[in-house]
């Protein structure tokens, strides 16, 4: 196998190690960007951590043009294949508004679905400009980079996405939070 085959075993224990240590968090926020659609939420994070792997093997992440977070850029992929995955989906797709009962319902349940049907009633920039400013707790600069726009872009769409989720949760929002 020679140095060369060490080298590529070390590489992909490297990116087991990564996978392993993210695939859960990126589970949890590919299910707000895809609005609790568990099953397109792991096609996404499959879709993320196969791309993520070419790179890897690219040696992207030693020497020249070294990315300094794979676990950040891991998300970052993920936004930007869910950002593109809307631009081209079908327009014969419809998303459903039901989701399975989920075994032994927290106390909470019904908060966060009301949660995942308002982010998923307003459009794919809005649910990633909050998935990744409020969730990921991304600053403006590190979502305007993962989404590929200005920074006024991030602070203007922020906005206008806040608004429009206090717009459709209503009064439901301090009602359910209340109990």
């Amino acid at each position: 196998m020679g140095w060369i085959g060490a080298g590529r075993e070390a590489k992909d224990a490297e990116f087991l190690e990564l996978v392993s240590g993210r695939t859960g968090h990126l589970y949890r926020s590919a299910c707000l960007l895809t609005s609790g659609d568990t099953h397109y939420a792991e096609d996404l994070v499959q879709e993320a951590l196969s791309r993520m792997y070419v790179l890897w093997r690219r040696s992207a992440f030693t020497g020249r043009g070294r990315i300094d977070n794979p676990a950040a850029y891991t998300h970052t992929v993920m936004v930007r294949t869910f950002l593109a995955q809307q631009r081209r989906r079908s327009s014969t797709e419809r998303p459903s508004d039901t989701l399975p009962e989920p075994e032994g319902r927290d106390s909470d349940s019904t908060l966060r679905l009301t949660l995942l049907d308002a982010l998923g009633r307003m459009p794919p920039k809005d649910r990633a400009v909050l998935v990744l400013r409020y969730w990921e707790d991304r600053s403006v600069e590190e979502t305007a980079e993962a989404m590929r726009v200005s920074s006024g872009a991030v602070r203007t769409r922020t906005t206008r996405a806040l608004a429009r989720l206090r717009t459709l949760l209503g009064d439901s929002l301090a009602e359910l939070a209340a109990r």
